[in-house]
């Protein structure tokens, strides 16, 4: 079973779950924007992507998150995908605030599909 992210509860009363496909998707969500240090019983789980927005904007910035990345989905994930392509970028505007936006394509390893997800977040 493929819990549901968000946790929360389905219409018989048990814990929601997911298709295969949106519960690997959730998965990297979690760890694209999980500060580490965040998960108590997993301090190193994560990837700290919020703090590149305050850094200045580089092409050695964007080939150390796009590094920093793919080894955190590497680490945590590396059993169900194989990350093939990442793309990080961040905006900042005083009108809509902070983004950092963030697409991935990968293979799942169990069944060879070839996926692309986009993340956005404002922080």
């Amino acid at each position: 079973m493929d819990i549901a992210y968000p946790f929360r509860i389905n219409q018989y009363g048990r814990t929601a779950d997911t298709p295969s496909d949106e519960h690997i998707r959730n998965l990297i969500e979690q760890v694209l924007f999980t500060i580490p240090g965040e998960r108590v019983n997993r301090p190193t789980f994560g990837s700290n992507i919020r703090q590149i927005i305050f850094a200045p904007n580089s092409s050695e910035l964007v080939t150390a998150t796009q590094f920093l990345l793919q080894g955190a989905l590497e680490q945590w994930l590396g059993n169900e995908i194989q990350v093939e392509v990442i793309e990080a970028t961040t905006t900042s505007s005083l009108s809509e605030g902070d983004s950092v936006q963030v697409i991935v394509q990968y293979v799942v390893r169990q069944t060879q599909q070839r996926q692309v997800v986009q993340f956005t977040r404002e922080v």
